[in-house]
């Protein structure tokens, strides 16, 4: 992992909103930050796994709207390529895939759209963020420690996300980049990944995904509540159609159903078109039992 800085936010005293992958859907993003405007949560108590620049139309845009927004945003590999001049968006695609190809024609029409001063700020994000909540510290990572673009799905096996957690020395990570939702509990740690608000999760709804992290510092429980998001759909589609539209993405805003699943692991690829449900989960300290909680709103 290269050498930015870690940003430490120390303590959090309230509910830690986790979202993801942006991806240029401007549409999105206002939905988000209204959400969390309406949710009663601060920017400070915001945080985004990277990659705010991706698949969608509107590049410029978001990057300006979480920059003003003041959320705190680790560095995804998009935002690394971007900021750095690289040839690709080092997604972690197979070479001569589709995903490999239609990414060629994103990045480079983000490339051109985003400004010196846009990709600057993408230079200097933190490759790695920390904080407290309830006691437990947390780090929040794109995709793997030593490799950004590194796939952590659900069905990851657990000595993948506890060898990560082993070197950062935490008790929770969050990380980004896979695009689907899940919350792993593994002993007494955890591993998080909110979804993304880009791109639905492939669960054939055009829905996308935040997560709130709720601390309780009297018992040390933390409710971890997987939202779902509706916003203007249509609108973001037609942001692509317009700057790409030779693209499938556009069409998968409103089915909900990626065009490719190459990425997927078999156990993901399997559960395609299963639309999502809202949950809570109750992280508790080891003497505690945790348990799923009723479906959130």
């Amino acid at each position: 992992m290269s050498e930015n800085p870690v940003l430490d936010l120390g303590h959090l005293d309230g509910p830690v909103l986790c979202f993801g992958g942006p991806y240029s859907n401007a549409q999105a993003t206002d939905a988000l930050l209204a959400e969390a405007e309406r949710l009663g949560i601060p920017a400070t108590r915001m945080i985004c796994t990277g990659d705010v620049v991706a698949y969608g139309g509107d590049s410029v845009a978001c990057v300006e709207r979480i920059r003003a927004a003041g959320v705190p945003v680790v560095m995804g590999n998009c935002e690394e390529s971007l900021g750095l001049a690289a040839n690709d968006c080092n997604c972690g695609f197979d070479e001569g895939s589709d995903c490999a190809a239609w990414s060629e024609a994103w990045f480079a029409n983000a490339a051109l759209s985003l400004d010196e001063d846009a990709k600057a700020w993408m230079r200097a994000l933190p490759r790695l963020i920390r904080f407290e909540l309830a006691g437990r510290r947390f780090a929040v990572l794109h995709g793997g420690l030593d490799n950004i673009s590194e796939y952590v799905f659900a069905s990851s096996p657990a000595d993948v996300k506890t060898a990560i957690l082993d070197r950062l020395d935490v008790d929770a990570v969050i990380g980004g980049h896979e695009g689907l939702p899940f919350t792993d509990i593994l002993g007494d740690r955890l591993w998080h990944n909110a979804g993304a608000i880009g791109m639905p999760a492939n669960d054939g709804t055009p829905r996308v995904w935040f997560s709130v992290l709720t601390p309780d510092d009297n018992t040390g429980r933390i409710e971890i509540t997987l939202h779902a998001l509706n916003y203007d759909h249509a609108g973001a589609a037609r942001a692509i159609r317009a700057v790409t539209p030779g693209l499938p993405y556009a069409e998968t805003l409103s089915t909900g159903l990626w065009p490719n699943m190459s990425v997927l692991p078999k156990t993901e690829q399997a559960q395609q078109g299963r639309p999502l449900t809202p949950e809570t989960i109750f992280w508790s300290r080891p003497e505690m039992p945790y348990a799923p909680a009723a479906a959130a709103e």
